[in-house]
């Protein structure tokens, strides 16, 4: 029999966590008061977050605290001082998603579990390796990934696999999404997600602004993750965590949802019709999909959450507190000249704590059952006294306050071992230090081109480096771009084209997930990070030098003193449509038809009318790409008083003599002649 995994829920609030212990989870996930991606939940810090992880712990549930945001170098030391607070609160791991956050934290508490977010794109066994090497032993993988991927990384991986396996779908790749951050101004890598996938879209030039079918559609909403009815193939996968998203949702659909789950994973067996109707009562957009796990991947995926699925959620019965209890096994022990003792018992667990020596009583001595009922008082806490000893000495007295005093430090003391073994001591506030990059900005001019027609004479004169992907490769480029997503089926076909390229002359690669840098380097090809690593400080720099990349693309995410502040050999991307979504769910089937796809016409239209561009990646996966340009072509000045001289640019969906176009406004100096996004120099 394999081992149960574990059974992983959200607690966004105070209630969500008790609904969550109710419902039967063995671990939980929250937020502090910074720097988790559910800014929005009601989170906890200081006091509350103690009172948290003791109240979980009380009930055996494991805590993980969630620092899964993106950081600057200015935020560093509160962001490492955050993960101190967190191991003083006795949390069990932190679930980390910036990689040089995450070696500084490793570096000021060695012994603090970390968990690599699903943020960090994990989505194949080379990520495993990876990331063991860098100290992680737990990883958070895709939700896109498929059964037969999911069982081969947790049979390859070195550290343990965290699954998704119930709640919203985010349909683009976890951490690859930049739309609510650069069309909006809130930031999905840093807890600030607008959902603009859950917006309506036409298709432009397909008539009257609509889909394909002729009418308004949702072709970016996803419905609910559910593999309820999957739960022995989970169980035989091996997996160490199964994972509720939704620490947005309330604490009904906690409870319910974890309840089914562990009646589920308790019994071996995947849910019936009325288990999947319960759950969607809690929560649902239109139902659940399972395409992802399945290989179903379509149409029916689909969904938005309708009056009618709101409506089964306000039927669902309030959640009106814990009611669970642990019981306690009580034995109070009070003689003439010794300190009155009460020890606490529950299996092999034991506590004593000792309270002052009574006093021969005048005329009032304590009786047992006056002893019984003031130390079994424990409302409000979560546990209930199961069976009392009592061995009391006739003609004592002692004030019913030391009872209740004695009682109150007999249960601290109880709670105080649930928490971890022995921990560092903490670093004093902003005395941690931080690794900067040993290398230097040296002056280059690359560009991406999602075709080798693109490229032009300008073009290969202009640019010091050219990449085409992978699948694209022409001997006009110097590196290829792997696939962003290498699930573990592809392997074998990657490296064999890595092996092809090479034998063409291409010399770099670049690099968009830290699963994929092994096959970079075995294929002797020297590794480039692209952007799509969220680099967006210098200790994540440092750690990718050490890891043998030549040069780091910095997330465009950043302003331009964030960009003048980070070192080493860093590029800026300075032109082009940036990506804004990746995408397992092909939407262009959606919207258009194969043929619009094959010549690259497809584009969604939003609410405002702006025009979308999307394009085919690695067979049917979809990019998203922004609907205006960044361009600095004019701003030329400002990149240099920042120190920016490696530019980098992106070409999508721009014609030979767009191409043509934008080089020459950068030499000239020139603005393009068409709407620009910046480079803010500061935040909005």
């Amino acid at each position: 029999m394999k081992k149960l995994p574990e059974l992983l829920c959200p607690a966004g609030s105070p209630e969500a966590l008790d609904a969550a212990i109710e419902g039967g989870a063995d671990a939980v996930y929250f937020g502090g008061a910074q720097f988790n991606a559910r800014m929005n939940a009601k989170n906890f810090g200081g006091d509350a977050l103690r009172s948290a992880v003791l109240r979980a712990h009380a009930f055996g549930v494991k805590t993980y605290l969630t620092l899964n945001t993106l950081v600057t170098d200015r935020e560093l030391p509160a962001f490492v001082e955050a993960a101190g607070e967190a191991m003083r609160a006795g949390v069990d791991a932190l679930i980390v998603a910036d990689l040089g956050g995450a070696a500084a934290i490793h570096r000021a508490y060695p012994s603090l579990e970390l968990h690599a977010s699903t943020q960090m794109s994990g989505h194949n066994s080379h990520m495993g390796k990876f990331l063991a090497d860098l100290g992680f032993s737990r990883m958070v993988i895709a939700r896109e990934t498929r059964r037969e991927d999911l069982e081969r990384i947790v049979r390859e991986s070195p550290i343990e696999v965290e699954y998704f396996i119930h709640g919203a779908l985010c349909v683009s790749h976890s951490g690859q999404c930049l739309f609510s951050s650069l069309v909006g101004g809130r930031s999905g890598n840093r807890g600030e997600c607008a959902q603009p996938c859950r917006l309506p879209y036409g298709c432009a030039g397909c008539g009257g602004g609509t889909g394909k079918g002729g009418r308004q559609s949702y072709p970016l909403s996803l419905k609910d993750l559910s593999l309820a009815e999957h739960v022995p193939a989970l169980i035989r996968s091996g997996v160490a965590s199964l994972k509720i998203e939704g620490r947005m949702k309330s604490p009904e659909y906690v409870r319910d949802t974890a309840r089914i789950w562990r009646q589920l994973l308790d019994e071996g067996r995947g849910a019936t019709a009325e288990e999947m109707r319960r759950m969607a009562d809690a929560f649902s957009r239109g139902g659940f999909t399972d395409g992802y796990f399945s290989g179903r991947i379509g149409h029916s995926m689909l969904g938005v959450r309708s009056e009618a699925d709101k409506q089964s959620s306000r039927s669902v019965a309030p959640f009106t507190g814990l009611t669970r209890k642990i019981p306690l096994a009580f034995s109070v022990r009070m003689r003439a000249g010794e300190p009155m003792t009460l020890t606490v018992c529950r299996g092999e667990c034991r506590v004593t704590v000792c309270g002052e020596i009574p006093q021969a009583a005048l005329n009032a001595p304590l009786k047992e059952d006056t002893v019984v009922r003031n130390l079994s008082k424990l409302g409000g806490t979560p546990y209930c006294v199961e069976s009392f000893e009592v061995d009391l000495e006739e003609g004592l007295m002692l004030p019913i306050s030391k009872l209740n005093e004695l009682r109150r430090r007999a249960l601290q003391a109880w709670e105080a071992q649930k928490l971890p073994g022995t921990v560092e001591a903490a670093s004093p506030s902003g005395k941690y230090t931080f690794r900067v990059p040993s290398g230097a900005r040296t002056p280059c001019r690359s560009a991406s081109f999602a075709s080798a027609e693109q490229i032009t004479q300008a073009a290969r004169a202009y640019f010091d480096r050219i990449y085409l992907p992978l699948d694209g490769y022409d001997p006009k480029a110097d590196g290829v771009i792997l696939p962003p997503v290498i699930f573990d089926g592809d392997l074998p076909r990657v490296e064999r084209m890595l092996r092809e390229v090479v034998a063409l002359g291409a010399t770099l690669a670049l690099v968009g997930n830290p699963g994929h840098l092994s096959l970079a380097r075995e294929a002797g090809l020297t590794p480039v990070g692209d952007f799509r690593l969220n680099v967006t400080n210098g200790e994540s720099v440092a750690r990718w030098e050490a890891l043998g990349v030549e040069q780091l693309v910095l997330s465009p995410e950043l302003t331009l003193p964030q960009l003048r502040d980070i070192k080493g050999n860093t590029a800026v991307i300075v032109y082009g449509r940036l990506p804004l979504m990746l995408l397992d769910k092909c939407v262009i089937r959606e919207i258009a038809d194969c043929r619009r796809c094959a010549e690259g016409r497809v584009r969604l239209l939003d609410r405002r009318g702006a025009e979308v561009p999307v394009l085919r990646e690695w067979e049917h996966r979809n990019v998203v790409y922004n609907s205006l340009p960044t361009s600095m072509s004019d701003r030329q000045e400002q990149l240099q008083r920042a120190g920016i001289c490696a530019w980098h640019f992106i070409f999508s969906v721009e014609t030979t003599r767009e191409v043509d176009g934008v080089i020459r406004a950068f030499k000239e100096g020139a603005p393009l002649p068409m709407t620009v996004r910046r480079l803010m120099s500061e935040k909005k």
